[in-house]
């Protein structure tokens, strides 16, 4: 007797353009993106928020990859940054992937960086753009 996981449940009709039921018809296709359910989303969103050091948002953003497929890249924007506006949260098209957990998971972030700023400086000085301060 195999025992899956529980996936998400379907989006309503129209709100949403993840390709669930697509993802679900093909046969092999990498299903770990619905695995993350409602609440399992919840309590990566508060994760997130609660981010503690650089190496702990790194660690996050590997497990999502390992255990979702999901690839988020967090970096310094394009222009200079001013602001968290200004550091760039990108998540990589991954079918099965709600258009709302790919706008809730860059504002999470934003909001553990907006909590402890100590982490982004920790991001900036990564990527060298704090050599001279």
């Amino acid at each position: 007797m195999t025992i899956s996981a529980p996936i998400r449940s379907p989006c309503p009709p129209g709100a949403c353009i993840c390709g669930r039921e697509s993802l679900l018809e093909v046969g092999g296709a990498d299903i770990r993106v619905l695995r993350l359910t409602r609440e399992e989303e919840r309590r990566l969103l508060e994760r997130l928020e609660n981010l503690q050091s650089l190496a702990d948002l790194e660690r996050l953003q590997q497990r999502m990859f390992e255990q979702l497929g999901i690839r988020v890249a967090v970096a310094p924007g394009f222009n200079e940054v001013r602001t968290m506006r200004g550091i760039s949260i990108q998540i990589d098209e991954l079918p099965g992937l709600c258009r709302k957990t790919r706008q809730t998971i860059p504002a999470a972030i934003r909001r553990g960086l907006e909590k402890n700023p100590q982490i982004a400086f920790e991001l900036l000085n990564a990527h060298d753009l704090l050599r001279d301060a």
